[in-house]
């Protein structure tokens, strides 16, 4: 029987340290990898010879609750755990049956709900709580998450050291019943966002697409409109998002692994599970006054995702939208986007104007696809020699070989 791939160890190893750090506390959490990772070689060794137990996931709770105990037992003396769960983890009448209940399904969720709320601390850069939440969470290892964001395992391996730190002198995980649950919300749906966004538009230099990152940010997302408290119309909106441009990965890359653009995809290999999930979330998003970013890019992604071609899509509606998301949340890359929904309505001459007078250009000078959309905009213009050299600079911008490939194929469109 072959041993679960990469992905299962990495879930489990996220719910299994939550709960560990929940009983040992925060500031154990090195006690609590340790135990996490004694459970996890275990397994691979047990299940390598005896093969994956029916029920691979509980295997790992009960390995996990057994060292668990003995290291409470072995350290009791030396250490103070959980204050919360104070005196109960001191006598032997109580420690197993305090530990049955925090391995049991809906306290496992509330730990990874409670882990997910203090990585996301407001005193964190982002970029060090999606760090937290990549390592913590969802079990990469230092390696991955600095590969993830393009820095050195050293700069990475700082930013995490950073983050526990501050972690330690909470002395427990973020408690979802406080009055500071609202707030931290907010910075929880950015976090998610940004980790989703990494692997959906990220710029790593092998991977155009990181599939694993997208689907993370999925889960611990559903986990959010899974409890009630956080299943606020802007969760419904952020999931709704989510789940819609997912289920465009398919056709995003073609089985050559070449970058492939809307306008070129196979709708066909749309997942449209996911689709009718995204609306459903949508659907019950509108249940609020508030109208927030995710709102509206759910909005524009649920109507790419109703039209059967390029052709069909209610480009008018896009506009509107991107002009909405401007208002609320104005940026370049967000003009951008608007700016090449302008030309697929009016035409490309008004999609190059709009492209011209975006605020701040100067910061996406850096960002390919600014040159590329320049180039589109000029091919379909019939300006060939302009395009071709707007596409040689975005080729030079390219952040791996995809879209290297990618902007190949569109000079060589300028040529033919």
């Amino acid at each position: 029987m072959v041993v679960p791939d990469e992905h299962f160890f990495r879930r489990e190893a996220g719910r299994l340290l939550a709960t560990l750090t929940r009983i040992l506390g925060v500031h154990n959490l090195a006690l609590a990898e340790d135990v996490v990772q004694d459970t996890l070689a275990s397994a691979v060794e047990v299940w390598t010879f005896r093969g994956v137990p029916e029920h691979a996931s509980a295997w790992l709770m009960t390995a996990a609750k057994n060292r668990a105990i003995s290291v409470l037992r072995r350290e009791r003396t030396v250490r103070k755990f959980a204050p919360e769960l104070g005196r109960l983890l001191d006598s032997e009448w109580t420690l197993k049956p305090v530990l049955d209940e925090q391995f049991l399904p809906r306290a496992l969720k509330d730990d990874e709900l409670r882990m997910m709320f203090s990585c996301c601390h407001p005193k964190l850069q982002q970029d060090v709580q999606v760090a937290l939440i990549l390592y913590l969470l969802c079990g990469f290892s230092v390696g991955e998450v600095a590969s993830a964001f393009l820095v050195t395992h050293e700069a990475m391996e700082k930013r995490i050291s950073r983050g526990k730190k501050l972690l330690a002198k909470s002395k427990k995980l973020f408690e979802l019943s406080t009055d500071d649950f609202a707030p931290r919300l907010s910075v929880v749906h950015r976090a998610l966002y940004l980790l989703f966004s990494e692997g959906y538009h990220g710029a790593h230099p092998e991977q155009v697409v990181r599939v694993d990152l997208c689907h993370e940010a999925m889960r611990l997302a559903r986990l959010l409109v899974d409890h009630a408290p956080a299943a606020t119309p802007a969760t419904h909106a952020l999931a709704a998002l989510m789940y819609l441009d997912a289920a465009r990965l398919p056709g995003r890359v073609d089985e050559a692994g070449d970058l492939t653009a809307l306008f070129d995809q196979d709708r066909s290999r749309w997942d449209a599970n996911l689709i009718a999930e995204g609306l459903q979330l949508l659907e019950a998003s509108a249940a609020g006054q508030e109208i927030t970013e995710y709102h509206v890019e759910a909005a524009i992604a649920a109507v790419h995702a109703a039209a059967g071609s390029p052709e069909q899509t209610r480009w008018g509606d896009i506009v509107s939208l991107y002009d909405s998301l401007m208002r609320i949340r104005p940026s370049p890359v967000v003009a951008l986007n608007r700016a090449i929904a302008i030309a697929q309505h009016l035409g490309p001459a008004p999609g190059l104007e709009a492209l011209q007078s975006i605020p701040e250009a100067d910061r996406l000078s850096a960002y390919p696809f600014y040159s590329a959309a320049l180039g589109e905009f000029e091919l379909r213009r019939h300006r060939r020699d302009v395009a071709r050299e707007h596409f040689r600079t975005a080729h030079g911008l390219a952040r791996n070989e995809a879209e290297r490939r990618f902007l190949e194929r569109r000079i060589a469109a300028c040529e033919a």
